[in-house]
C-alpha cells in the first residue's frame, strides 16, 4: 500500500531521522512541486514517488513515518525548464540531496544525466526527458549515533601550528607498511604506521585534500584519469565513497578521534566555490536541477549562462540567504558531528563577493565571524579567484589566516639565486608585516608554504626547470609555467653526484626556512620523503604512482628529511623561535634585547644602503628567545662566505644546531662572538646563543 507524508517540519534543512520515521526538508524557491522518490535497497528500482506537502518559505518538507536508517532516496523537483530565464527545471532527473549524509553508488556521467539532448545545436535550450535514476547514486538515510568517548578537539594554539598537506588516498596508497585493505581509506590514515610517521615528524595538524562527495569530469573519465584530488564537490555533507569502508561515514569519526587522542588536529580544504554541475553544458545532479536560479551566479542579462569566477564553469552563489545557510550547516556538522578544527576555502574570494565584487564585509565573512561555533576554528583561505579583482591577498578580516603565496614565490626566487632579494626575503621571514599588520592581526595570519598539492612537489622544484605535464593528456598546456624552480645543472633524474648532492641540500635549505619563518608553516606530504611525480606540476587527475607519496626514500640517507624536519619542529617550539607578534626590533623586557634584529657579512648591523644592493644573496637574523637567542644565516650565493659573529646583547658564544651542508642537516661546533665563521656556498645555518653570566 502507498504510503503518505505527514506535513512534518521546514526545519532543520536535510535530512532528520527520528525513532518515528525521518522528515525532509528541501529549499527551492522557484519549485512547483518535489517529489520524494524512494527506492530499494540496491538502489535499482524505484518504489514510491511522494510530493512533499508543504512549501513554507521555499522550504519543501514531509513527514515519513517507518522511514528508517539505510533507506535509499532523491528528489525529482519540477518547475519551468527556461535556461533563458535561469530556470533548469527537469523532473526526469533523480536529484541529490543537497545535505544528504551519505550516498549509496558512483558517479557514471552518461547522457543521461544531462538535463540537455547533448549534440543538439542549441544544447541548453532543449530538454531531455530520459530518466536517469538507474545510472545516478542514491542518498541514504544514516543514523549518526556515535561514542566519542573522551574526544576533545586539541585547541592548538596558532602559534604552535605545523600544518601537513596531505591527500587521504595519495598519503596511504603507496606506503607498503600499511595493510592493503587499508590504503587509500580513511582507515588507512589512522593506521598505526600513519600516526606514527605523524608523530615523527612533529606536525600538529593534518590539512586534507577534498573529503566532499565529488564526481570524475567527463572528458578525464574518457582518457582514463580522474579527478584525483576531488575539487568538484557535489554533497557537502557526505564523505567521499571512494575513502570509505564497510563502515560508512563513521569511518571519518574514528580516524578523527584517533588522530585527536595524539594530539594532531584534523583541517579539511573545502570546495563551496563552485560545484560538480559545471557551466550550461554540464549534467543535472543536484543544484541545477532544485533552484539554478538561486544557487548559482547568473548574468542579467544571458541567464541561460554562468558567472565563472572559479575557472570551472560555474561559481555557487553563497550571497544568496538559503545558499549561505547550506554552506553554513555543512561547516556547522563538520566540526558539531564530524569533530574537525578547521578548514581550507579554496579560491575562497568567490564566496566573498558581494555586489560588484570582493567585500570584506561579505555576508559569508560576516557570518561566519559571529557564528559561535565557526569563528572558533581555524579557518584558512585561498584569498584569490580567477575573477577580476579575485586577488585579495591580505584583505580577509581578523580571524582568518591565508595561504600566503608571495612567501612562497620569494623563497623559491632567493634559493633560485636570484639577486637583490633581500629586502623582500626579510619582510616575508619576519612574517609578511606589510601585508597583515592591520585590523589587530598577528603573524599567524600568513600560511608560508613553499610547495602544495598544486605545483612542485619538494623535490621537483629542485629538480626541473620547467613542467612535465604530459602525462595529463593536454599537451602539457596545463599547469603553470611560472614555478620559480631551478634544476640545479639537469633536467629532471640524474646520476651526477654533485648535482643530487646540490638537490638535497637545496631541500634542507627551503624545509629549515619555512620552519623558522614567522607565521604558520604549511609542508606537502611526502616533501620529507623525497617524493617527485616527474615533473607534472598539476597532478590533479592522476590517481597513480605519479599522484601518490613514494614511501621508497624513507630511511634514506640524504633522501628521507623527517629526522630534519623532527628537529626543526622541535626548535621551532622550545626556543621560541616562533613568535605570536610582529617583530619590530624594539628591546623587550623578558630578555633584555631586541626581538629582532638584522646583520652583514662583517658582523655590523644593516643599514638602509645594505638593503639596496643589488646583488645581495645573503642575510643573517638574529631572534631573541627563550631560553636561547638564535641566530639565522642564509647564504643563496654560488660561493662561500665569511662571516663575523656579532658581538650582540650579551651573547658569549654560539653554538651551530642546523648546518643545511650537512646530509642530515645537522650541525656541530662552539664558536664565539666575533670570529670569523664560513658560510658554505647554498647554505643554511642556525646557532643558538649562550648568554654571559
Amino acid at each position: 500500500m502507498a504510503r503518505t507524508m505527514q506535513a512534518g517540519k521546514p526545519y532543520p534543512i536535510g535530512p532528520r531521522v527520528d525513532a518515528r520515521g525521518a522528515n525532509f526538508a528541501l529549499f527551492s524557491a522557484h519549485a512547483e512541486k518535489v517529489e520524494l522518490c524512494i527506492f530499494d535497497p540496491l538502489g535499482r528500482r524505484e518504489l514510491e514517488r511522494l510530493p512533499l506537502p508543504e512549501n513554507t518559505d521555499g522550504i519543501w518538507y514531509g513527514y515519513l513515518p517507518e522511514a528508517r536508517p539505510g533507506m535509499l532516496y532523491g528528489y525529482r523537483v519540477y518547475g519551468p525548464y527556461a535556461p533563458t530565464e535561469g530556470h533548469r527545471f527537469n523532473p526526469h532527473k533523480l536529484l541529490l540531496d543537497p545535505y544528504a549524509r551519505e550516498l549509496d553508488g558512483t558517479f557514471l556521467l552518461t547522457d543521461l544525466h544531462f538535463g540537455y539532448h547533448v549534440g543538439n545545436p542549441r544544447a541548453d535550450l532543449a530538454m531531455d526527458r530520459r530518466d536517469n535514476a538507474r545510472v545516478m547514486p542514491k542518498c541514504r538515510l544514516v543514523d549518526e549515533s556515535f561514542t566519542w568517548g573522551e574526544d576533545r578537539p586539541p585547541r592548538r594554539p596558532w602559534k604552535e601550528t605545523v600544518i601537513y598537506e596531505i591527500h587521504t588516498a595519495g598519503f596511504t596508497r603507496g606506503n607498503p607498511e600499511i595493510d592493503p585493505r587499508l590504503r587509500g581509506t580513511f582507515a588507512g590514515l589512522r593506521s598505526q604506521p600513519a600516526i606514527e610517521h605523524l608523530l615523527h615528524l612533529g606536525v600538529t595538524a593534518v590539512e586534507l585534500l577534498p573529503v566532499h562527495v565529488s564526481v570524475d569530469d567527463r572528458h578525464l573519465v574518457r582518457r582514463g584519469l580522474s579527478n584525483f584530488w576531488g575539487y568538484n564537490s557535489i554533497g557537502f555533507f557526505a564523505p567521499d565513497p571512494r575513502f570509505l569502508g564497510s563502515g560508512g561515514h563513521t569511518e571519518f569519526k574514528q580516524t578523527v578521534a584517533a588522530l585527536h587522542a595524539v594530539g594532531i588536529e584534523v583541517i579539511l580544504d573545502v570546495v563551496y566555490n563552485h560545484t560538480a554541475e559545471g557551466n550550461e553544458f554540464g549534467p543535472t545532479l543536484c543544484f541545477r536541477g532544485i533552484d539554478n536560479a538561486s544557487y548559482y551566479w547568473l548574468p542579467q542579462q544571458t541567464k541561460n549562462h554562468y558567472m565563472d569566477f572559479t575557472g570551472c564553469g560555474n561559481s555557487l552563489r553563497a550571497s544568496h540567504p538559503r545558499v549561505l545557510q547550506m554552506i553554513l550547516d555543512s561547516l556547522r556538522y563538520w566540526v558539531e558531528v564530524m569533530h574537525v578544527d578547521g578548514f581550507r576555502f579554496d579560491l575562497a574570494s568567490t564566496l566573498a563577493r558581494h555586489g560588484q565584487g570582493f567585500d570584506p564585509h561579505a555576508p559569508f565573512l560576516a557570518a561566519i565571524g559571529q557564528d559561535p561555533v565557526l569563528s572558533t576554528v581555524k579557518l584558512i583561505a585561498e584569498p584569490w579567484d580567477l575573477g577580476e579583482g579575485g586577488y585579495q591577498l591580505g584583505a580577509f578580516p581578523p580571524g582568518w589566516s591565508e595561504w600566503n603565496d608571495r612567501y612562497r614565490n620569494m623563497m623559491r626566487r632567493f634559493w633560485r639565486g636570484d639577486g637583490g632579494m633581500i629586502g623582500d626575503l626579510a619582510g616575508r621571514f619576519a612574517g609578511s608585516t606589510d601585508i597583515y599588520r592591520h585590523w589587530g592581526r598577528r603573524p599567524t595570519a600568513s600560511i608560508n608554504f613553499l610547495t602544495a598539492h598544486d605545483g612542485f612537489t619538494l623535490k621537483d622544484l629542485v629538480s626541473y626547470d620547467h613542467k612535465h605535464n604530459e602525462a595529463n593528456q593536454e599537451n602539457n598546456a596545463d599547469g603553470s609555467s611560472d614555478n620559480g624552480s631551478w634544476n640545479c645543472g639537469a633536467e629532471g633524474p640524474t646520476e651526477d653526484a654533485a648535482i643530487i648532492k646540490l638537490r638535497q641540500q637545496q631541500r634542507r635549505n627551503f624545509l629549515a626556512t619555512l620552519l623558522l619563518s614567522q607565521g604558520v608553516p604549511m609542508l606537502l606530504g611526502g616533501d620529507e620523503l623525497g617524493n617527485g611525480q616527474n615533473g607534472n606540476n598539476n597532478a590533479y587527475c592522476q590517481d597513480n604512482e605519479i599522484g601518490w607519496i613514494d614511501w621508497s626514500g624513507k630511511g634514506v640517507s640524504g633522501e628521507d628529511l623527517t629526522p630534519f624536519v623532527s628537529k626543526l619542529v622541535r626548535l621551532r617550539n622550545w626556543g621560541q623561535l616562533s613568535h605570536g607578534h610582529f617583530l619590530d626590533g624594539q628591546v623587550k623586557s623578558d630578555t633584555g634585547m631586541r626581538d629582532i634584529t638584522w646583520f652583514r657579512v662583517d658582523g655590523n648591523e644593516m643599514n638602509e644602503a645594505d638593503w639596496r644592493f643589488p646583488n645581495a644573496r645573503f642575510l643573517a637574523v638574529a631572534l631573541s628567545g627563550k631560553p636561547r637567542p638564535a641566530l639565522i644565516l642564509l647564504n643563496a650565493h654560488y660561493e662561500p662566505l665569511s662571516f663575523t659573529l656579532p658581538n650582540w646583547a650579551r651573547i658569549a658564544s654560539w653554538h651551530v644546531e642546523i648546518n643545511t651542508v650537512d646530509t642530515e642537516g645537522m650541525g656541530e661546533g662552539r664558536f664565539m662572538s666575533g670570529d670569523k665563521f664560513e658560510v658554505s656556498a647554498r647554505s643554511l645555518i642556525l646557532m643558538l646563543g649562550k648568554v654571559e653570566q
